[in-house]
């Protein structure tokens, strides 16, 4: 019988197989629920409650039962500390959107229970969410790249897309393909021309297994392998370079009521 579990670690792989050495697909972070299948010598197959991602993770990463999350980090990374102390040994990092349930509050810190002990600067409501979401993808600007991640240490193109929408209180879904298809659906396709004029901040472009956001009219914002970080450069630059080694641009979308 399937049973949800919950991310106590700062951060977890998705893998394809179970096997440490096997690839990531995605990523869960603190506080997320895997709703696990089936388990066999340490290993549990099943589906991301958050977003329906399907694979193995490490059972070492779980607990139960889920406890009721409170609070979301707000920074793009912070210290799980073993005491209300700045100096008390830190245990692992929580990056944006992990989410916690909180315990004890001593001075500035809360405790994260089954976890340790955050600043209670780096958290916010659970319920909270930032006014510009793109002003948060920014935030991630020299990101190292890792396909998969969807974390401060390492994002992939969607990954980006995929934390810092949720930041501003906004689900989309996970994959680059799936994120192109629920902005179809949902937002204004923009007419580009040659010149790739008319593009403004928020618009979502997109390529065959890429995506990027524009920043301005001229700036897009990417995940990408070519520089192995989150990389701001000129559309037009990008787009060419992709057309050249992998494919054409397949969308641009707009969010309605989006101001230039």
């Amino acid at each position: 019988m399937a049973e949800d579990f919950q991310v106590t670690a700062g951060v977890t792989a998705i893998r394809r197989e179970p096997r440490d050495d096997a690839m990531m697909d995605s990523q869960l972070l603190a506080g997320e629920v895997f709703c696990v299948e089936d388990e066999s010598e340490g290993w549990a197959r099943g589906m991301s409650r958050h977003d329906g991602y399907r694979g193995y993770i490490d059972m070492a990463a779980l607990s139960a039962p889920v406890l009721i999350p409170t609070h979301r980090v707000s920074a793009v990374r912070t210290y799980v500390f073993s005491e209300p102390d700045l100096k008390s040994p830190p245990r692992f990092l929580l990056s944006l959107n992990a989410k916690i349930a909180a315990g004890r509050r001593e001075g500035k810190f809360i405790e994260s229970q089954r976890q340790g002990w955050v600043f209670t600067g780096h958290l916010t409501a659970l319920d909270a969410s930032e006014p510009d979401w793109v002003a948060v993808a920014e935030r991630f600007l020299h990101s190292p790249y890792l396909w998969g991640g969807k974390e401060s240490l390492g994002l992939d193109c969607s990954g980006l897309i995929q934390v810092s929408m949720e930041a501003a209180g906004i689900r989309i879904p996970r994959d680059s393909g799936d994120q192109e298809a629920w902005a179809k659906e949902r937002w204004s396709k923009v007419p580009v021309a040659d010149s790739l004029a008319g593009l403004q901040r928020g618009d979502l472009v997109f390529w065959p297994g890429h995506v990027g956001i524009m920043t301005d009219a001229v700036h897009m914002l990417h995940a990408n392998a070519f520089h192995m970080a989150t990389a701001l450069e000129p559309l037009h630059l990008a787009a060419a370079r992709i057309a050249r080694h992998h494919a054409p641009m397949s969308g641009i979308f707009r969010a309605p009521n989006a101001r230039g």
